[in-house]
């Protein structure tokens, strides 16, 4: 246990440039706290004591802003930056080295009692608010955009952005990098390509009117000479 609580720490010391000391980590960082109350809340649903398991995360909520159900799954080093918003249901499976920003959402997509939420795999980054539907999979080391609506599984090592998410770059390096201004945005992209296309249309539509154009009006000089 000690030896997890050290990893803990140091994750954050790692991955949060804004983090100085060890002492500053354990008391001004919810997502720490929130990962620690949930292993406890978890050890206690695992072991059908549900209730409780519960009211523990229920607590963990209102202290941190976060809310993890005791049936999800996370694994080591997992790290919940800022958190606030973040909810995490309860078949949700979260490998190791996983960092996860703020309003961040595993929700599930059915009623029925199965695995209904998403598994992420090792060393993949969430950006801020975005929103991982339903029983699919995140491949290890991807990356999913901020703001960005995931319905479908995400491969291994891929870049997956937009409003549904869609791949945009595939052979990611597994890192951890803060770098979320300069992923591409593949609706702008198609807007782009649409306004060159019409613009070479408005241009080719142009070069056939002055062809048009041409012997209409050498006929009209024509006959103002009674040529």
């Amino acid at each position: 246990m000690f030896k997890l609580i050290k990893e803990d720490i140091k994750t954050v010391l790692m991955r949060d440039p804004a983090a100085k000391t060890k002492f500053e980590v354990v008391l001004c960082y919810p997502g720490l706290w929130s990962i620690w109350i949930h292993r406890l809340s978890h050890w206690l649903f695992n072991n059908e004591l549900i209730t409780i398991a519960r009211v523990i995360s229920t607590i963990s909520r209102f202290l941190t802003g976060i809310e993890i159900h005791p049936g999800a799954k996370i694994g080591r080093r997992c790290f919940i930056d800022h958190g606030m918003g973040v909810v995490i249901g309860e078949t949700s499976e979260i490998g190791d080295d996983v960092l996860i920003y703020q309003g961040v959402v595993l929700g599930g997509t059915s009623l029925e009692r199965k695995k209904r939420h998403p598994t992420i795999g090792n060393g993949v980054v969430i950006g801020s608010g975005a929103k991982i539907m339903g029983n699919i999979e995140i491949g290890n080391c991807a990356k999913i955009g901020a703001g960005s609506v995931v319905l479908k599984s995400v491969t291994a090592h891929a870049t997956c952005v937009g409003v549904p998410g869609k791949v945009v770059h595939e052979n990611r390096k597994c890192a951890i990098d803060l770098d979320h201004g300069n992923l591409p945005d593949p609706i702008s992209e198609l807007l782009e390509n649409m306004k060159k296309q019409q613009d070479s249309m408005e241009n080719q539509l142009k070069i056939l009117n002055l062809k048009q154009d041409v012997p209409k009006t050498s006929l009209l000089f024509n006959d103002g000479l009674g040529i």
